[in-house]
């Protein structure tokens, strides 16, 4: 371990601590030069191998996280300018799909209006793969393209969890104040637990880690949940 490790091993609680101790703990380590994502992993008591367990959405953090994201939109000729105006870097249909056909993936997120579906059907094996195939459950099917481009364009936050029924999201930069860092977690907190589906037995939240880019994780203490 490097010197750097050393000294922040020392720093980890050994035992979970609350979301403001974790993330004063989390800010005093010793990282890169770089402004670093502050992130947070939310363990779940769900099995995503059933459809009616499975934990997916999106949120705008009351604070923002620091960084916009690259957003194209699928609309309607109409709306094109709309688009464009709030944020997208392209907006368009078929030749827009025709283009990401051919190989360009410079965007971060894909929206599309429900009448371009059939446009973008056509593109599930490329979109798929990378997570960028719009779904109506995390808000990027939306009749109001523009306004979907503008909040996913500052920062709005994905969420999906994993195999391992892990949720994962960045809830801000190092840089960004305690406070805002605390408002920003106690408001993803609070969506992924109302996000709880009814399958769900036992425990939910099992477990929280917050961490920088480069940085250890510290666990953040859970309460206690045996709704069955």
């Amino acid at each position: 371990m490097s010197k750097r490790s050393n000294e922040n091993a020392k720093l980890v609680p050994s035992e979970p601590v609350e979301a403001n101790e974790a993330l004063s703990v989390v800010k005093k380590f010793k990282g890169p030069k770089f402004d670093q994502s502050v992130e947070v992993c939310m363990h779940l008591g769900v099995d995503v191998k059933h459809a009616d367990q499975m934990v997916r959405g999106s949120v705008s953090l009351p604070k923002g996280i620091g960084k916009s994201k690259k957003v194209v939109a699928f609309c309607a000729p109409e709306h094109v300018q709309a688009a464009l105006d709030a944020g997208a870097v392209k907006a368009g249909g078929e030749e827009l799909a025709q283009e990401i056909e051919r190989g360009w993936m410079d965007f971060d997120v894909c929206v599309a209006s429900p009448d371009m579906m059939r446009v973008m059907s056509k593109l599930g094996k490329v979109l798929g793969p990378k997570g960028l195939m719009p779904s109506p459950k995390n808000g990027t099917v939306t009749p109001k393209v523009a306004e979907a481009v503008g909040e996913f364009a500052a920062g709005k936050v994905e969420y999906r969890a994993d195999k391992g029924g892990n949720v994962h999201a960045i809830i801000g930069k190092m840089s960004f104040a305690e406070a805002d860092l605390l408002e920003n977690y106690n408001h993803f907190v609070a969506t992924i637990e109302k996000a709880r589906p009814s399958a769900v037995k036992g425990q939910y939240v099992k477990k929280i880690t917050i961490s920088g880019t480069m940085t250890p994780g510290v666990r953040v203490a859970v309460a206690a949940d045996d709704e069955s």
